[in-house]
């Protein structure tokens, strides 16, 4: 029988109190791995990481906040032995043109989303760099990161700028066996796409059934949703990844929207 492919390693998924984060944080504990289980959540934390066991812990973090994250990410890797393996998965989402959306709302969803991958990410690599032991950086982007959608400025301009980060972080990264990558779901039904169905029926004047049919799913090979498993295996396997080959890159997760 191979060994779990993250044995010994230690990994912080942030916004993994529910949904693809916490999908992602199970996926690791079942491959070995010792996980911190962040969110602003922490009663979600605490039961996700009840749920694992002994090798998983809780941790409160706003990743748009910089004292946040850094007392964040020194206890965990105080209480985990360091860090292998981020996930910086934290995310929301705000529906508006761009003609209407607000400077707090634009600046909520990037302060989440790319500051935050900034943040979890500069405080992590840092550590690695320390440790002298290498890691993986994992940042949660979107088929976002490559195309636009009308209504979704501030989070389409937040997920490209994480793959322009994602590709520094592995050039910086790499004399320190460090490297980044970024994950690109399609639409996946969580409760922040289950939010937002209701929302573009009633702008759009459709029924439910087919802003899923047409608006989210329309453009997959098969018209289904990305699942949290799915997301979940990819992470695994840029986190178990053997090498220093594979840096740099977005794997779009998709069923087929957006061939590249």
């Amino acid at each position: 029988m191979s060994p779990p492919r993250l044995d010994g390693k230690a990994a912080i998924v942030t916004g993994a109190a529910s949904g693809i984060g916490e999908a992602i944080a199970r996926a690791f504990a079942g491959e070995g791995a010792r996980v911190c289980i962040a969110d602003v959540d922490v009663a979600g934390a605490e039961r996700v990481a009840r749920d694992l066991g002994a090798g998983a812990v809780a941790q409160a973090m706003d990743v748009s906040d910089e004292s946040s994250v850094e007392q964040g990410v020194t206890r965990a890797v105080e209480r985990l032995g360091g860090v292998d393996v981020l996930v910086s998965n934290a995310g929301l989402q705000h529906l508006d043109p761009i003609a209407e959306v607000s400077f707090a709302d634009w600046r909520r969803i990037l302060g989440v989303h790319l500051d935050g991958g900034f943040l979890t990410a500069r405080a992590c690599l840092r550590r690695m760099i320390a440790q002298q032991r290498g890691g993986a950086l994992i940042l949660m982007g979107s088929v976002h990161a490559k195309e636009a959608s009308v209504e979704k400025g501030p989070y389409v301009a937040a997920k490209h700028g994480l793959l322009g980060l994602t590709r520094v972080l592995a050039k910086e990264g790499a004399p320190h066996g460090v490297r980044a990558n970024l994950i690109c779901p399609g639409f996946v039904r969580t409760p922040l796409v289950e939010r937002q169905i209701p929302q573009i029926a009633r702008e759009r004047g459709l029924s439910e059934a087919a802003v899923v049919r047409d608006v989210m799913l329309g453009t997959t090979v098969d018209g289904e949703f990305t699942t949290v498993a799915d997301v979940a295996a990819v992470a695994l396997f840029l986190a178990a990844f053997a090498s220093n080959a594979l840096t740099g890159q977005s794997i779009v997760v998709s069923h087929g929207w957006h061939m590249q």
